[in-house]
């Protein structure tokens, strides 16, 4: 599976799931040096606004990666630097009860990807689930993609594994659905 087979669902889910969005694949960023690019950004424009800054890991990203801290590094460059450039903005809003960014890195439901995040699962349960970005309120998290094949009202959703339902627990293990990818690729990953 590659990324070009994980943005196209991800994209219909964010335009099925709000009223009127902005959609950028690929977007980058650039501050004094520090550059990138994120897979895929989504300013849904609901009220209130929120900045979803996503990146993508399907079986190749992993295989080149040098371990979990390389895909982290890139994961937290989006987060530290995507709003200090020129072309990118966030701002505070009085009265938001939820975060106005969100911050998700998503993997692949294959068995390449069930093995990297089974092998460096401690890295990936430790990131902290809320943040601050340019002083708004944010979340983070690490998860699976699942229901990449539902039709756009079924939805994607993001089975995460650094909140309540780590990797390795019953509570994770329950909420993978029948018959999906992910649950196919936890039966055929090399975990042991």
């Amino acid at each position: 599976m590659r990324e070009d087979d994980l943005a196209g669902p991800v994209v219909t889910h964010f335009r099925a799931a709000h009223d009127e969005v902005t959609v950028a694949l690929e977007e980058p960023y650039d501050h004094y040096g520090n550059r990138g690019q994120l897979d895929v950004y989504v300013r849904s424009h609901d009220t209130p606004r929120v900045d979803h800054l996503i990146e993508l890991k399907a079986d190749a990203a992993v295989r080149r990666a040098t371990g979990a801290n390389e895909v982290l590094r890139q994961f937290r460059r989006a987060e530290r630097y995507f709003y200090r450039g020129s072309d990118h903005a966030v701002r505070r809003r009085l009265g938001r009860t939820e975060p106005g960014v969100r911050l998700l890195l998503l993997f692949a439901p294959t068995a390449t990807c069930v093995e990297h995040v089974a092998e460096h699962a401690s890295l990936y349960e430790s990131v902290e689930p809320t943040t601050r970005v340019e002083g708004v309120d944010a979340d983070r998290r690490v998860a699976f993609l699942v229901g990449l094949d539902a039709a756009p009202e079924g939805g994607v959703r993001f089975l995460s594994v650094n909140g309540p339902a780590t990797f390795d627990s019953e509570r994770f293990r329950l909420a993978v659905p029948d018959d999906s990818r992910l649950q196919t690729a936890l039966e055929r990953a090399d975990c042991g």
